[in-house]
């Protein structure tokens, strides 16, 4: 049997002196099990003066040499092959090089220090504050910028965008009206039904009157509205303005000289003003026809007692604290889903993200700021 179809085999001669260590047979993957075994024992029965004889090698891959590397070492088995007397083939040398080179480059990646849970949350809540300081900055520039463009084209009527303004009328206001309408009828039901249960042991029902009466002109015809507003319209003006971005479509207005805030952003926020004070008056009309309804057939109120005491109990001043967060609130749910669309990176998960923060962004805002009304109005005592 050749050398070429033997198993691979290591043997140390010590009749020479220094003594040499042997390498005969196939280092291959056939005999890896075998090889591996070997080199266990041999090793730490040579030291750096014993020569190293590779002249009965024969065949040789990848696994063979990896052995023979970790067998010998990457240097000492790189000057064994390039010695005169080493009959070896360019092919195994240049397998032997290449091996010996990327276990000489190869580092092992150092282990990252763990980082305890304390500082982690830290982190993760400094940078949720950044991300909220950040959001804020842009918001008020992005608002600046809208003001800016407004009153720059105020007194100039023949840059008044009119025809897109009333379709988004159309869309955001119109369009809006049933679900709002039907949406704020049964919360009114609802709290008339709510007061009418809790008043009824002090014996005062006829007070569900006034309960529904204010809540409706003070805080939910506006709040439910905005909220209705900020999930359906904002989230619309982003995925529009958003996919225009995606399409490249902003980039070209901005090519033909002309002003995308003024082009896009002003249109539906002067609609989102028209459309949302309207929408808010139906919504305090409907939740207290809805409080009507439960009072008529629940408490025998009848219309004309209810109308009785909506005239003599609620004054107008509770109309005019609901309806005047209207505009703002419509500026503001404008804005961020405007806002969100210019963010938006170019590809359809970029619109989606960013259609999902424009409605959470506006929920918040809204519920943050009609809190902050509250509050001011209730010391006020308006």
């Amino acid at each position: 049997m050749t050398s070429s179809t033997m198993a691979g085999n290591a043997r140390l001669d010590a009749s020479h002196a220094p003594a040499q260590l042997r390498v005969t047979g196939d280092w291959t993957l056939a005999h890896y099990a075998d090889l591996k075994q070997l080199s266990e024992k041999l090793r730490g029965q040579y030291d750096d003066s014993t020569h190293i004889d590779l002249n009965g090698l024969g065949a040789l891959d990848t696994a063979g040499a990896s052995l023979l590397v970790e067998l010998l070492g990457a240097e000492r088995l790189g000057r064994s092959a390039e010695h005169p007397d080493c009959t070896l083939s360019s092919a195994d040398r240049a397998l032997l090089q290449t091996i010996y080179c990327s276990l000489t480059d190869f580092c092992v990646p150092l282990k990252e220090p763990e980082i305890s849970v304390g500082i982690q949350l830290l982190t993760r809540i400094g940078r949720a504050v950044d991300a909220v300081w950040q959001d804020t900055l842009q918001l008020l520039g992005f608002v600046g910028l809208i003001l800016e463009t407004i009153a720059r084209n105020l007194f100039r009527p023949a840059r008044w965008r009119i025809t897109p303004m009333v379709a988004h009328i159309e869309q955001t206001g119109l369009d809006a009206a049933p679900i709002v309408a039907l949406l704020t009828f049964l919360v009114g039901a609802v709290v008339a039904f709510l007061g009418a249960t809790v008043l009824a042991s002090f014996g005062a029902s006829i007070f569900t009157v006034d309960l529904v009466a204010f809540s409706f002109l003070r805080e939910f015809g506006v709040l439910l509205t905005a909220i209705l507003m900020a999930g359906r319209t904002a989230s619309a003006f982003t995925a529009q303005i958003g996919s225009m971005k995606a399409n490249e479509e902003i980039d070209a207005i901005r090519t033909l000289g002309l002003d995308p805030v003024e082009l896009l952003v002003v249109p539906r926020v002067l609609a989102l003003l028209f459309a949302l004070p309207m929408l808010t008056f139906l919504a305090m009309l409907s939740g207290i026809v809805g409080g009507g309804v439960v009072c008529a057939l629940s408490l025998d109120i009848s219309p004309a007692m209810f109308l009785s005491l909506l005239q003599s109990d609620i004054g107008v001043q509770h109309f005019l604290v609901g309806i005047v967060k209207a505009p703002i609130f419509a500026f503001l749910i404008a804005a961020i889903g405007c806002l969100e669309g210019f963010k938006v990176s170019g590809s359809a998960e970029s619109v989606g993200a960013h259609t999902t923060s424009s409605v959470v962004q506006s929920i918040f805002v809204v519920i943050v700021l009609d809190a902050v009304a509250a509050l001011f109005f209730m010391e006020m005592g308006w």
